[in-house]
């Protein structure tokens, strides 16, 4: 057997290193590691929408992620954003319980509805509107977004479903301006 081989169980080689072993008490992971954001733990200190209330989960304060927003978001009965988009950020949103209608495009004249169990994927600068379908139950969804920024731009759009006058707000557009 080649005494340098990788797979040298007889512990003579020619290489040197240490043989420290970490405890676990000691590892860099405990802290920096795996983290679990408890269902009844999630913020709603995050932007609002009239008719939805949203919940981050996993963003960089609170667990220092620095590529992607995670939250739950849920939707009112008959609720209905005005048209925007989300600039160069990605979403991804998932229902859980209730039924989404999408619309988009430059006069919102696309549509398509999701249900429990459906993902719903929204690329960059898309234009759109989200909205309950139900006029009667919620819509619960998971929202995942492909940076932690707060990016939402209100278009000029006249919406095929009339919202009323709900606008994103949030600190960056704190009038619901563009």
């Amino acid at each position: 057997m080649n005494t340098h081989d990788s797979h040298d169980q007889s512990g003579d080689h020619d290489h040197p290193h240490t043989h420290e072993h970490v405890t676990a008490a000691d590892a860099p992971w405990k802290h920096d590691g795996i983290r679990v954001i408890p269902a009844d733990k999630l913020d709603g200190n995050t932007a609002q929408t009239p008719g939805m209330d949203r919940k981050a989960a996993i963003n960089f304060a609170r667990t220092g992620a620095q590529k992607l927003w995670a939250g739950t978001v849920t939707i009112h009965a008959n609720a209905k954003t005005g048209a925007h988009h989300h600039g160069h950020l990605e979403s991804v949103i998932y229902v859980i319980r209730g039924r989404a209608r999408m619309r988009w495009g430059e006069r919102l004249e696309f549509t398509a509805e999701a249900g429990p169990g459906d993902f719903i994927y929204v690329p960059p600068y898309v234009p759109h509107q989200e909205i309950n379908a139900s006029p009667t139950e919620l819509l619960e969804c998971v929202l995942c977004r492909s940076d932690g920024e707060a990016v939402a731009v209100n278009l000029a759009i006249e919406p095929v479903e009339k919202p009323e006058d709900v606008l994103w707000v949030d600190p960056t557009h704190p009038q619901g301006g563009v």
